[in-house]
């Protein structure tokens, strides 16, 4: 009879580490590669900052801080669009809307959101950079407030973040 119990335990458990943010799966492969810039942000750190008094910080962002729960950032000057493209395969972008793209000049710039199917509201924001200067990886996990992505990325100074301010939620 126990037995019956364990298997959906074990199943569940199966589900929920097949459904980590997208990031968090290149970011393994690519971590310690020297070639890479990786941060990770936990949500212990936000938890942190939201509850400290930054003065130069808007409060409405301030406040934003406690909703997210995770930031992965993984960038590199080699052989972006390689990366770019190899990112765009690996990472099942089924799972996830595409918000917007963006093709300019030598750089295209792709956003895909995750949301919470019961909710609608976004889970996590993903945006993949690949130019003929760099690749980005930028990954807000938590609850993402759209109008207020691109000024936090701005605040916090994400490299790459002044693409976040292109997008505003309709």
């Amino acid at each position: 009879m126990k037995s019956l119990f364990i298997i959906p335990l074990f199943l569940s458990m199966g589900v929920a580490s097949a459904q980590q943010d997208a990031i968090s799966k290149f970011f393994k492969i690519y971590a310690d590669d020297e070639r890479f810039s990786s941060v990770y942000i936990s949500p212990k750190m936000f938890q942190l900052v939201s509850k400290i008094k930054i003065n130069d910080m808007d409060p409405d962002l301030q406040d934003m801080l406690k909703n997210i729960t995770g930031l992965h950032i993984l960038s590199t000057h080699q052989s972006p669009k390689a990366f770019y493209k190899e990112a765009i395969t690996k990472i099942n972008t089924k799972e996830y809307e595409e918000l917007m793209k963006i093709r300019d000049k030598d750089e295209d710039v792709l956003f895909l959101t995750k949301t919470n199917s019961s909710s609608d509201k976004i889970e996590e924001l993903l945006m993949l950079v690949g130019g003929s200067d760099e690749f980005s990886m930028i990954s807000f996990v938590g609850d993402i407030d759209l109008n207020k992505i691109g000024r936090l990325g701005k605040s916090l100074n994400i490299d790459g973040s002044e693409h976040l301010e292109k997008i505003k939620k309709n």
